[in-house]
Protein backbone atom coordinates (compact mmCIF):
# COMPACT_ATOMS: atom_id res chain seq x y z
CA UNK A 1 0.00 0.00 0.00
CA UNK A 2 1.56 3.52 -1.09
CA UNK A 3 1.64 6.23 1.50
CA UNK A 4 -0.91 9.16 1.72
CA UNK A 5 0.98 12.04 0.80
CA UNK A 6 -0.21 15.49 0.35
CA UNK A 7 -0.61 17.92 -2.46
CA UNK A 8 1.97 19.70 -2.48
CA UNK A 9 3.90 17.99 -0.06
CA UNK A 10 4.17 20.93 2.87
CA UNK A 11 5.38 23.67 0.06
CA UNK A 12 5.82 27.66 1.73
CA UNK A 13 6.34 30.68 0.14
CA UNK A 14 7.22 33.75 2.64
CA UNK A 15 6.28 37.64 0.77
CA UNK A 16 4.02 40.10 2.39
CA UNK A 17 2.83 37.20 4.29
CA UNK A 18 3.91 33.69 4.39
CA UNK A 19 1.76 30.77 2.87
CA UNK A 20 1.80 27.36 3.56
CA UNK A 21 0.32 23.99 2.46
CA UNK A 22 -1.03 22.34 5.27
CA UNK A 23 -0.36 19.06 4.44
CA UNK A 24 -2.41 15.81 4.91
CA UNK A 25 -6.09 16.69 6.94
CA UNK A 26 -9.09 14.53 7.18
CA UNK A 27 -12.21 15.96 5.80
CA UNK A 28 -15.41 14.60 5.77
CA UNK A 29 -18.91 15.59 3.68
CA UNK A 30 -21.57 14.91 6.05
CA UNK A 31 -25.30 15.85 4.49
CA UNK A 32 -28.63 15.52 6.20
CA UNK A 33 -30.99 17.28 8.31
CA UNK A 34 -28.35 19.61 10.46
CA UNK A 35 -31.38 20.70 13.21
CA UNK A 36 -32.03 16.97 13.81
CA UNK A 37 -31.16 15.85 16.94
CA UNK A 38 -29.58 13.23 15.47
CA UNK A 39 -27.04 14.94 13.62
CA UNK A 40 -26.06 17.60 16.20
CA UNK A 41 -25.38 14.66 18.69
CA UNK A 42 -23.37 12.53 16.15
CA UNK A 43 -21.29 15.84 15.58
CA UNK A 44 -20.66 16.37 18.96
CA UNK A 45 -19.87 12.63 19.24
CA UNK A 46 -17.85 12.57 16.96
CA UNK A 47 -15.72 16.10 17.11
CA UNK A 48 -16.94 17.36 20.13
CA UNK A 49 -18.10 20.25 18.43
CA UNK A 50 -21.11 22.30 17.99
CA UNK A 51 -22.99 22.42 14.68
CA UNK A 52 -22.31 25.73 13.45
CA UNK A 53 -24.70 28.81 12.71
CA UNK A 54 -25.02 29.63 8.85
CA UNK A 55 -22.02 31.25 7.28
CA UNK A 56 -19.28 30.05 10.26
CA UNK A 57 -17.04 27.41 11.65
CA UNK A 58 -16.37 26.00 15.04
CA UNK A 59 -13.32 24.62 16.33
CA UNK A 60 -9.71 25.55 17.02
CA UNK A 61 -6.04 23.69 16.16
CA UNK A 62 -7.26 20.19 14.28
CA UNK A 63 -10.56 19.77 14.52
CA UNK A 64 -13.51 22.30 12.59
CA UNK A 65 -16.83 21.67 11.97
CA UNK A 66 -17.98 23.89 9.21
CA UNK A 67 -21.79 25.02 7.47
CA UNK A 68 -21.31 24.38 4.15
CA UNK A 69 -24.84 24.66 3.09
CA UNK A 70 -28.40 24.17 4.19
CA UNK A 71 -27.87 20.56 4.49
CA UNK A 72 -24.75 20.08 4.37
CA UNK A 73 -21.26 20.71 6.71
CA UNK A 74 -17.47 20.01 6.07
CA UNK A 75 -15.59 18.13 9.10
CA UNK A 76 -11.88 18.38 9.40
CA UNK A 77 -10.13 16.27 11.77
CA UNK A 78 -6.55 14.88 12.35
CA UNK A 79 -6.27 12.51 8.90
CA UNK A 80 -5.31 9.59 10.92
CA UNK A 81 -8.26 9.38 12.52
CA UNK A 82 -10.95 10.84 9.24
CA UNK A 83 -11.27 6.54 8.60
CA UNK A 84 -12.59 6.31 12.38
CA UNK A 85 -14.85 9.19 12.88
CA UNK A 86 -16.43 8.62 9.17
CA UNK A 87 -17.45 5.57 10.60
CA UNK A 88 -18.90 7.06 13.94
CA UNK A 89 -20.89 9.47 12.19
CA UNK A 90 -22.19 6.54 9.58
CA UNK A 91 -23.49 4.18 12.73
CA UNK A 92 -24.77 7.20 14.87
CA UNK A 93 -26.88 8.18 11.86
CA UNK A 94 -27.43 4.86 10.90
CA UNK A 95 -31.37 5.33 11.56
CA UNK A 96 -31.97 8.66 9.26
CA UNK A 97 -31.14 9.39 6.11
CA UNK A 98 -27.69 11.06 5.66
CA UNK A 99 -24.25 10.87 3.81
CA UNK A 100 -21.04 11.15 5.25
CA UNK A 101 -18.09 10.71 3.11
CA UNK A 102 -14.39 10.57 3.76
CA UNK A 103 -13.07 13.74 0.78
CA UNK A 104 -9.65 13.95 2.13
CA UNK A 105 -7.84 12.71 -0.12
CA UNK A 106 -9.58 15.13 -2.87
CA UNK A 107 -8.52 18.39 -1.06
CA UNK A 108 -5.96 20.96 0.37
CA UNK A 109 -5.53 23.53 2.72
CA UNK A 110 -3.59 26.15 2.63
CA UNK A 111 -2.83 28.63 6.11
CA UNK A 112 -1.88 32.26 5.11
CA UNK A 113 -0.25 33.60 8.24
CA UNK A 114 1.37 37.30 9.28
CA UNK A 115 -0.04 40.94 9.58
CA UNK A 116 -3.71 40.72 9.88
CA UNK A 117 -4.31 43.16 7.49
CA UNK A 118 -1.46 42.06 4.68
CA UNK A 119 -3.74 38.52 5.04
CA UNK A 120 -6.90 40.08 4.77
CA UNK A 121 -5.43 42.02 1.68
CA UNK A 122 -4.02 38.74 0.31
CA UNK A 123 -7.53 37.24 0.14
CA UNK A 124 -9.52 39.93 -1.16
CA UNK A 125 -7.17 39.85 -4.16
CA UNK A 126 -8.55 36.75 -5.42
CA UNK A 127 -11.71 36.19 -3.65
CA UNK A 128 -15.23 38.13 -4.01
CA UNK A 129 -15.39 38.43 -0.38
CA UNK A 130 -15.45 41.30 1.88
CA UNK A 131 -12.26 41.39 3.99
CA UNK A 132 -13.24 44.13 6.08
CA UNK A 133 -12.76 43.67 10.16
CA UNK A 134 -16.25 44.39 10.46
CA UNK A 135 -17.19 42.11 7.67
CA UNK A 136 -15.55 39.23 8.40
CA UNK A 137 -14.10 38.03 11.51
CA UNK A 138 -12.63 34.52 13.23
CA UNK A 139 -15.45 32.29 12.99
CA UNK A 140 -17.20 33.33 10.22
CA UNK A 141 -16.85 31.21 6.77
CA UNK A 142 -17.32 31.63 3.16
CA UNK A 143 -17.50 29.23 0.17
CA UNK A 144 -16.46 31.34 -2.69
CA UNK A 145 -14.11 31.56 -5.72
CA UNK A 146 -10.13 32.17 -5.69
CA UNK A 147 -9.96 33.64 -9.22
CA UNK A 148 -10.92 30.73 -11.53
CA UNK A 149 -11.38 27.77 -8.61
CA UNK A 150 -13.78 27.07 -5.71
CA UNK A 151 -12.75 27.18 -2.19
CA UNK A 152 -13.52 27.94 1.27
CA UNK A 153 -12.03 30.36 3.61
CA UNK A 154 -12.25 31.18 7.05
CA UNK A 155 -10.08 33.05 9.98
CA UNK A 156 -9.04 31.05 12.78
CA UNK A 157 -7.44 34.41 14.48
CA UNK A 158 -6.89 37.75 13.41
CA UNK A 159 -3.32 36.89 12.00
CA UNK A 160 -4.35 33.79 9.54
CA UNK A 161 -6.71 32.65 6.55
CA UNK A 162 -7.45 29.00 5.74
CA UNK A 163 -8.51 27.82 2.28
CA UNK A 164 -9.67 24.71 1.15
CA UNK A 165 -9.83 23.89 -2.17
CA UNK A 166 -10.21 20.67 -4.82
CA UNK A 167 -6.32 19.24 -4.27
CA UNK A 168 -6.88 18.61 -8.39
CA UNK A 169 -6.09 22.82 -8.47
CA UNK A 170 -3.72 22.76 -5.67
CA UNK A 171 -0.80 23.97 -7.54
CA UNK A 172 -2.67 26.62 -9.33
CA UNK A 173 -4.35 28.14 -5.82
CA UNK A 174 -0.65 28.18 -4.65
CA UNK A 175 0.70 29.74 -7.41
CA UNK A 176 -2.21 32.20 -6.93
CA UNK A 177 -1.92 33.00 -3.47
CA UNK A 178 1.99 33.52 -4.07
CA UNK A 179 0.87 36.06 -6.39
CA UNK A 180 -1.29 37.49 -3.91
CA UNK A 181 2.01 37.74 -1.01
CA UNK A 182 4.37 38.48 -3.56
CA UNK A 183 6.81 40.96 -1.85
CA UNK A 184 5.61 44.74 -3.02
CA UNK A 185 2.54 44.00 -3.70
CA UNK A 186 1.00 45.59 -0.85
CA UNK A 187 -1.83 47.90 -1.88
CA UNK A 188 -3.17 48.96 1.95
CA UNK A 189 -6.70 48.10 1.42
CA UNK A 190 -6.47 47.34 5.38
CA UNK A 191 -4.01 49.41 6.79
Amino acid sequence: MSEAVSALKGASFDGIVTVEEMGLQGMITLRGDLASPEMKKAVKDATGLNVPEQGHIAGEGGNWVAWMSPDELLLIVAYESVSDTEASLRDALSKVHHLAVNVSDTRAMFRLSGNGALVREAIAKLCPVDMRTEAFAPGQFRRSRMAQVPAAIWMPDESSVQVVCFRSVAEYAFNLLKGAAAPGSEVSLFS
